[in-house]
């Protein structure tokens, strides 16, 4: 009887004693659920973006293991190789380097062995057997032999993709060792032979293009899209650079419309509002188009982003799968080019979303979220994580995202495949967002510093 009560004491003053601390805790302390519950997804979110990036990254190294150092422009699908997606691989070793996926030692290498063969491939006018002319390269190349694929175009912008991350390799590789002496040696001379002038066909602006069969491609970088990277390059040549003009003229071929309650420059598909990101951090500094509209190019492709994610919310095509956390327009594979019960879809598409044009067919690309880390982080993983967590294997794989889905095409449609085009501004956007490692680099670029230069840009970081 003694024992029992004396449990029954126990228990009673454990009781009080509980009830005062649970009293003072609730008067005392603040309670946090939504702090509590933010920090668990912050934690979730790094999980996620660490093995979003160590995923992603093993396409371009695993892929670019070849003979020339090429990156395939898409996997598993047999694929020639994409100079564009090369040059996303070149900026992607550096990243491997600092989240330790490879070794310093290792980037050097690979790198040294794709410029190797960009410097010494075979340049001329010849229909067959060459690489590039003029200091250009063909948007596609053979991977065995490294030249022309097929009748492709000599690509202006795809060369400047290429160049922007031969750039990073030579501002990344500064240590005095004769491999990285190498590295900057080759990147200085590959930059200097690009003959832009000669591309001026319709001064001020740069074509898109050149075939040997039949000469210049009858259009010209103009609009908004992503060639501001290309004329910034091509501004600051020491060789054969285009004149300040050629800027003015860029701009002043936007098309400054209000979309989804958004007022930006617009382009329809996102990748446009992305490519030039990659490598120039657009935050505070300002061109004089933007001067005279308040607000830089990074608010610019954040708005340009913001107003996509609207469009697919509103989903005035009724497509399956559309809603706040699942989203994104932008140029990529499609199931086929067909039209089904009245609908059309396409195969590969520049899919997207403005003012100016729309193009959709119920396609969603990850990259178009993927590649806006910067500007709309919390949408952006908030919607690549629950395209995972969803669809699982059928869209994420052993080099992370596939490249699109469409729920609304007959039993539901998945790529098979992985872009090389679409992968790099996934890591390289995600690498930004996370520690401005591209951005702080690039900075101290004087080429790239040159260019915005030239282009009209003050403020921000180039003041230093």
């Amino acid at each position: 009887m003694r024992f029992n009560g004396l449990k029954k004491w126990h228990a009673g003053l454990s009781f009080r004693f509980m009830l005062r601390v649970g009293l003072f805790m609730l008067l005392f302390i603040p309670f946090q659920p939504a702090a509590q519950a933010q920090l668990r997804g912050i934690s979730y979110s790094k999980r996620f973006l660490d093995s979003l990036q160590r995923d992603t990254f093993r396409y371009f190294w695993e892929l670019g293991d070849n003979p020339h150092g090429l990156i395939p422009d898409r996997h598993p699908t047999p694929s020639f190789a994409s100079i564009a997606a090369t040059g996303f691989g070149l900026t992607a070793y550096l990243v491997g380097v600092e989240r330790g996926y490879i070794s310093r030692q290792q980037a050097a290498e690979r790198t040294l062995k794709t410029l190797r063969f960009f410097n010494s491939a075979p340049q001329s006018a010849q229909e067959k057997g060459t690489t590039g002319y003029r200091g250009f390269f063909y948007h596609f190349l053979d991977m065995k032999t490294g030249h022309r694929y097929k009748q492709v175009e000599l690509s202006t912008i795809d060369t400047a993709l290429l160049l922007a991350g031969m750039l990073s390799s030579q501002s990344y590789f500064n240590q005095n060792t004769a491999m990285e002496k190498e590295i900057r040696t080759l990147v200085d001379r590959i930059y200097r032979r690009v003959d832009w002038q000669w591309m001026q066909v319709r001064k001020p602006l740069v074509s898109m293009g050149w075939h040997p069969e039949n000469g210049f491609i009858q259009s010209d970088w103009k609009g908004y899209n992503e060639a501001m990277i290309l004329y910034i390059l091509a501004l600051a040549s020491p060789t054969h650079p285009v004149s300040s003009d050629a800027w003015t003229e860029w701009t002043s071929t936007y098309e400054w419309r209000e979309f989804q309650r958004f007022p930006h420059v617009n382009f329809d598909p996102l990748f446009g509002h992305q490519y030039s990101h990659i490598w120039i951090d657009f935050r505070g500094i300002q061109d004089a188009y933007m001067r005279q509209k308040g607000i830089d190019y990074f608010e610019n492709s954040r708005r340009a982003t913001l107003a996509n994610r609207a469009y697919c919310m509103e989903n005035p095509g009724k497509f399956e799968g559309y809603e706040a956390d699942l989203w994104g327009l932008t140029a990529c594979d499609g199931p086929k080019d067909t039209v089904i019960n009245g609908q059309t879809f396409y195969s590969y598409r520049a899919r997207g979303a403005a003012a100016t044009q729309v193009v959709d067919d119920g396609t969603i690309a990850p990259t178009a979220a993927g590649g806006s880390i910067p500007f709309t982080p919390e949408e952006s993983i908030r919607t690549l994580q629950l395209m995972k967590h969803r669809y699982g294997k059928k869209l994420y794989g052993p080099y992370g995202f596939r490249d699109a889905f469409n729920l609304s095409y007959p039993g539901q449609w998945f790529d098979n495949d992985y872009l090389g085009i679409d992968s790099g501004p996934i890591l390289l956007m995600t690498e930004n967002y996370r520690t401005n490692l591209i951005w702080n680099l690039m900075m101290h670029n004087a080429i790239l510093r040159k260019g915005l230069l030239r282009a009209g840009f003050r403020g921000g970081w180039l003041r230093s």
